[in-house]
């Protein structure tokens, strides 16, 4: 909805053109698609999420809309895995987070925005030199020879990525929690926080 108002604003103040608009709306009508997309691929998720198991620590790394992409998929691993998980903006891993970063500390690095592809790889260098175990998910299409991709995400603009990248997080929560035997519906504690004021 509030893209959809966006759009129109853009319209109104001569942001966007017709054309413009359209395209917009057009990408944006993408996104059941390309959310079904990860949901029939699952099984991949799946299996990445075996390597989280008996971390104790996890971190995420992304820059621009990637991070707030990020601080939702940590919010809900910490949730329901119960496994300690920090987001970062990957532009501030020097100034004293990197520190926390040792020998095969899983690191979930999210790579869909275009513009910022250099410097993310550069920030995923940096936590594998230092021993990081890396779990990437990388938008389609992006030119990652640098990378190996361990989830490929559906290819739209980098505007609309944060949503199936947020759905393949989630997906990677639920199965790193119901591997660990876990009641997914009833995390500890916070059951009573969403059913009683």
């Amino acid at each position: 909805v509030f893209c959809l108002i966006t759009a129109k604003t853009a319209l109104l103040r001569g942001c966007f053109n017709e054309d413009e608009t359209k395209s917009f709306v057009n990408e944006l009508e993408k996104i059941p698609q390309a959310v079904d997309d990860i949901l029939q691929r699952k099984d991949e998720i799946h299996h990445l999420s075996q390597s989280l198991l008996t971390a104790e620590h996890t971190f995420m790394i992304g820059r621009g809309l990637d991070y707030p992409a990020l601080l939702e998929a940590s919010l809900k691993l910490k949730e329901i895995s119960y496994i300690h998980s920090e987001a970062f903006a990957s532009g501030e891993l020097k100034h004293g987070t990197i520190a926390l970063i040792t020998k095969k500390t899983p690191v979930i690095a999210l790579l869909t925005q275009e513009k910022l592809m250099s410097k993310q790889i550069s920030n995923i260098r940096e936590v594998e030199s230092r021993g990081a175990t890396v779990i990437s998910f990388v938008k389609d299409g992006l030119q990652t020879k640098d990378i190996k991709p361990d989830f490929v995400l559906p290819n739209l603009n980098d505007d609309f990525m944060a949503i199936p990248a947020v759905v393949a997080m989630q997906l990677l929560a639920y199965y790193v929690s119901a591997d660990k035997g876990l009641d997914v519906d009833k995390p500890r504690n916070l059951a009573k926080v969403v059913t009683v004021e």
